[in-house]
């Protein structure tokens, strides 16, 4: 009996050191940004369901001069979905079953086969209702699974980031930034700087600007956009007198987002070089140092012609997440959602 109790014991100080030890050596998540796996029986992701999560994800990237999918897709049997797979670090989750689900939810987990890792699960009784909680949530969707591969970058870019940008955005207006590593070149002018990795291969840029808060009529398209004009008519010119950068007004969008708790309006769409044939993409945050009562202005844009824009767009864009203004702390995560738990009958 004795002996039986010191294996016991010496098997549950094994099974415990195991347990411990899966933990400490839980692999990296695979797989490059944008990338995503969805576990689903190939004749429902052939069917109605599979067709209406595709066309989800396949969704264009907004505000680029050409068409370019939100993400990389790709669909494994849940038989093939294995320890080699399920390290992948963007997993969707589809399980239709009448009889165990009354309603649609959809919910996350972190970290649950490899470190980096987010599975989406959704859980639907029927296809019908799946296919119309696709087409009510696809925005939550996208927008969330986006927001998770900002997280990431912004965890990089606080190990890695352009010193330049961090000592310029200090000296000229006491905010904190980690841009993007490769932005090497500068220009300064009042209250307003520029950087660039000055590359041929896919030019990346970020701008910071200011200019005196006038109340909450400052934050509306048209005055977003007038700013932006004259700021970038004054501090990036083209190579003669009647070349300046401009603002495709058209194809511009402005909504309201939240940045580290508080309000912040962004602008996204294209800019283009006056009386000349440069132009591209562009995303900016215009937020309120309440300090020195000022709209401070951070923008990321690109020029590549002929190159896809959205891995460059995507790595400006998450950099300025990373920006504080005075007497402001950096919130640990993009998205203000901690858990996501959207049901039908929310709809």
């Amino acid at each position: 009996m004795k002996n039986i109790l010191i294996f016991s014991t010496i098997l549950f100080c094994l099974i415990g050191m195991t347990s411990c030890d899966e933990s400490f050596t839980m692999p990296q998540a695979s797989g490059r940004p944008y990338e995503v796996m969805v576990v689903m029986d190939s004749t429902a992701w052939n069917g109605r369901e599979g067709r209406a999560l595709f066309r989800v994800l396949d969704k264009d990237v907004p505000g680029l001069p050409q068409p370019e999918q939100s993400f990389h897709i790709s669909q494994v049997q849940p038989e093939n979905f294995n320890h080699v797979l399920n390290i992948f670090r963007n997993i969707i989750i589809v399980d239709i079953n009448t009889k165990t689900y009354t309603k649609t939810k959809m919910f996350f987990t972190r970290d649950l086969h490899a470190r980096g890792q987010i599975v989406l699960t959704i859980q639907s009784p029927s296809v019908s209702e799946f296919e119309d909680f696709c087409f009510m949530h696809d925005n939550d969707i996208i927008d969330f699974l986006t927001k998770m591969e900002m997280n990431r970058l912004i965890k990089q870019l606080h190990e890695k980031y352009s010193r330049l940008c961090f000592d310029l955005a200090k000296e000229q207006f006491d905010c904190t930034y980690y841009g993007p590593d490769e932005l090497k070149s500068y220009k300064k002018g009042k209250d307003f700087f520029w950087t660039s990795n000055n590359t041929a291969s896919g030019l990346l840029n970020i701008c910071m600007y200011s200019y005196p808060y006038e109340g909450p009529e400052t934050f509306n398209k048209e005055y977003v956009l007038h700013k932006r004009d004259s700021v970038m008519a004054e501090n990036i010119p083209g190579t003669l007198p009647s070349m300046h950068m401009a603002t495709d007004t058209l194809c511009t969008t402005v909504k309201p987002i939240v940045v580290h708790g508080k309000y912040a309006m962004e602008a996204r769409g294209l800019w283009y070089m006056e009386n000349d044939g440069m132009g591209g993409p562009f995303v900016s945050h215009s937020r309120v140092d309440e300090l020195h009562n000022k709209v401070v202005v951070i923008e990321g844009f690109v020029f590549a012609p002929e190159k896809m824009k959205r891995g460059l767009m995507r790595r400006l864009e998450g950099s300025l997440y990373t920006l504080t203004l005075p007497n402001e702390e950096l919130s640990d995560i993009v998205t203000t959602i901690e858990e996501i738990t959207v049901t039908a009958s929310q709809q």
